[in-house]
């Protein structure tokens, strides 16, 4: 679970790697139209109150997260996604030390981002979507006599819960995943509840 931070001097502080990096990005991108927040426990940067760059620390460097990045041109071939299957308009560039990449190229990726979220450039995310429960899952409800647990949650809740069985390949990962889940669902909890704010 992401430890709960208010500021970016709170997360910078979690512990010691990477802080000279971290610092380098946030005044790169406070020398912008940005504005810095806290969002989901990471340093996230704003235009207008809509995400465009969040800074988050892995275990070999710093993610630089752009929000609707599949709208960059990538004129430099540094844009990553993390999950093909998964996300859909984010994309991110992976930083290991200060001037790994230089500050004018990160540039030109921030201010396109900018100037993407000025012109309204967004991926849309489907509302009222329903996601079969996997038979797996309605079986697991049924046995722990939870499915009114299950049914109590909104609609996209139900979605995660579903699309996290569905998503493993193999039946081994499907009932670890499950087996994380049915506590989660007894106590009200949703799958991603812990990033929303």
């Amino acid at each position: 679970m992401m430890p709960r931070v208010t500021s970016f001097e709170e997360y910078v502080n979690l512990e010691e790697s990477f802080q000279d990096e971290l610092n380098w990005l946030r005044d790169l991108l406070l020398n912008t139209e940005l504005e810095e927040t806290i969002k989901w426990y990471i340093p996230t940067y704003c235009w207008k109150n809509k995400n465009v760059v969040g800074l988050f620390r892995m275990k070999d460097g710093i993610s630089v997260w752009f929000h609707q990045g599949v709208f960059l041109t990538d004129t430099y071939n540094l844009l990553i996604n993390a999950n093909e299957e998964k996300t859909k308009g984010m994309r991110s560039i992976k930083i290991m030390k200060v001037n790994d990449v230089s500050e004018e190229i990160l540039r030109d990726y921030i201010i396109e981002a900018i100037e993407n979220q000025k012109d309204g450039k967004e991926i849309k995310i489907e509302k009222g979507k329903v996601v079969e429960p996997p038979i797996l899952l309605i079986e697991a409800l049924k046995k722990n006599n939870t499915v009114h647990l299950f049914e109590k949650f909104s609609q996209s809740k139900q979605n995660e819960f579903s699309e996290y069985i569905l998503g493993a390949k193999r039946e081994e990962t499907k009932i670890n995943r499950l087996e994380k889940i049915i506590p989660m669902i007894e106590e009200g909890i949703g799958l991603n509840d812990k990033y929303r704010k």
